[in-house]
């Protein structure tokens, strides 16, 4: 608990009164590669925190998972398109690995967010932080090539090369596991070039 609290207070000053509050409010929970904390069609009615692991969060297009983002450590997460409006998931989150958690309920959410305007600050950012990190997803899908967001993706996460299958890193660039190969063969061929 005690990385949540960090955690938490990383985002605003916080007093260790608001702080026992908060915490009073949250439940551990450890789920085993491949459980599910979310499926389609269930309504989303927890805000999680990763302590250890990591946790895909997908939709499903014609058929085949398409990720659209991997949770790791030191991580709040939920679908908060299903959290916020109250209308069944149409994601699912799903443990790619062991993973150690901390969840409060939308209803405790708000008790916590009411208590005292620092703490209501922290939910605040806490949910900017969530949808800006998925709204930076989406443009630089826009903006970058494969292979561009495959080196950012290896400069700024290079743990989830050894943690997830390529398959799902390659569904998360939105390629194909070939797609991925090539991009992969072809960067190795220019390095070593002279």
């Amino acid at each position: 608990m005690e990385k949540l609290i960090q955690k938490i207070q990383s985002y605003n000053r916080i007093s260790p009164e608001d702080v026992d509050f908060a915490r009073q409010f949250y439940q551990q929970v450890n789920v085993k590669k491949g459980d599910f904390l979310v499926e389609e069609g269930q309504y989303v009615k927890h805000f999680y925190y990763l302590e250890k692991g990591c946790i895909s969060y997908y939709t499903l297009k014609n058929g085949k998972e398409q990720v659209m983002e991997f949770y790791t450590e030191d991580m709040f997460f939920t679908d908060l398109y299903s959290y916020i409006e109250e209308k069944p998931s149409s994601t699912f989150l799903r443990a790619t690995e062991d993973a150690h958690l901390y969840t409060v309920s939308k209803e405790n959410v708000e008790k916590i967010f009411s208590h005292s305007h620092q703490l209501e600050r922290f939910g605040r950012l806490s949910m900017q932080e969530a949808f800006l990190k998925t709204f930076h997803k989406m443009t630089c899908q826009t903006q970058l090539s494969y292979e561009e967001m495959y080196l950012r993706l290896l400069a700024k996460r290079p743990d989830l090369f050894q943690r997830v299958p390529q398959y799902l890193i390659a569904s998360y660039l939105g390629l194909t596991p070939v797609g991925l190969s090539k991009i992969r063969k072809r960067l190795s061929q220019t390095e070593k070039q002279p």
